[in-house]
């Protein structure tokens, strides 16, 4: 039985203006098995896991769990947890680090501060090279497990100190799947090569728009506008570009995407649904998911 990975390869969905959109991402350390729904579903105290999602909802945090690549036994408790806050919107982006020793302490942040950039001096800034956080959650989707996990073992194997599983990242059906900090960009249908070339990209102030999904700082229509236009221009660098976008009607968005070099686009985008029919997710019936389109790119 083919998987939603394979079928949607098959298909050859597109990958772009597919990332999860979150313009600040809090990612807790919790060691050990996780459940489908794994704030709720894991050695994270439930109350606290479920109490981070309602304080999260509607701010533009999203909150995901993360380990270490490697075995994960359930007699292993997690003494004091790392905990990283990332905010991608390009231009204004920050990576902060700390320890908490119960979860519940990150209670107190301000969500809604953290959406809008203001970390408050939250931790200490990460010094380092790029954080790469890979979906590995097979009780959510099996291809994440059998593509993911062998493909963050490597990456921590060929050396790369800041390696993560990671929860939850989205489209299970672009397997293996990874989101790279500090810029926020979210990659698909990775090969430990490639990944290895976005994380030097990335380490150089660059992304990879061949095997991008969109930067989690944008919702989907100005992903989808921000890869039309590198790819007309053959842009790389992460923080060249900014966008606005506003809505054209029902399912259409107009963006206006600015190079820091003073040229400027309007991007014209549209909601449409992939057809034929695929999965979203292993073990779910075919459906036809949301797509973004690009109609046209005018430089003004």
């Amino acid at each position: 039985m083919s998987t939603c990975a394979t079928v949607s390869r098959e298909l050859s969905e597109p990958l772009a203006a597919t990332a999860a959109a979150a313009t600040t991402w809090l990612l807790v350390e919790q060691n050990g098995p996780w459940g489908a729904k794994a704030l709720a579903e894991s050695h994270l105290d439930e109350a606290t896991g479920r109490a981070l999602e309602v304080a999260a909802a509607g701010t533009g945090v999203r909150v995901a769990l993360i380990r270490r690549p490697g075995r994960h036994a359930d007699c292993l408790p997690t003494a004091r947890h790392e905990v990283i806050v990332a905010h991608t919107v390009p231009g204004r982006g920050w990576v902060r680090r700390a320890e908490a020793a119960a979860p519940a302490e990150l209670l107190e942040l301000d969500f809604a501060a953290l959406g809008t950039g203001d970390h408050a001096g939250f931790g200490a800034e990460h010094v380092g090279g790029p954080v790469a956080l890979v979906c590995t959650n097979g009780r959510r989707d099996r291809c994440c497990a059998l593509l993911g996990r062998p493909l963050a073992a490597e990456l921590a194997a060929a050396g790369h100190s800041e390696v993560w599983e990671v929860t939850h990242l989205g489209g299970h059906r672009f397997s293996p799947t990874m989101l790279v900090l500090p810029y926020g960009y979210a990659y698909g249908r990775l090969t430990p090569e490639t990944a290895k070339e976005v994380l030097a990209a990335t380490a150089a102030g660059h992304m990879v728009p061949e095997w991008s999904r969109g930067c989690s700082g944008w919702d989907r229509p100005g992903q989808a506008a921000e890869h039309a236009v590198r790819l007309a221009t053959g842009e790389t660098a992460v923080d060249a570009l900014t966008l606005t976008q506003r809505p054209d009607g029902e399912g259409r968005w107009l963006v206006n995407v600015l190079h820091r070099d003073g040229r400027a686009w309007e991007v014209d985008v549209i909601e449409t649904v992939s057809e034929p029919p695929r999965p979203e997710s292993c073990g779910k019936a075919a459906g036809t998911p949301s797509r973004m389109d690009v109609l046209s790119v005018r430089g003004v």
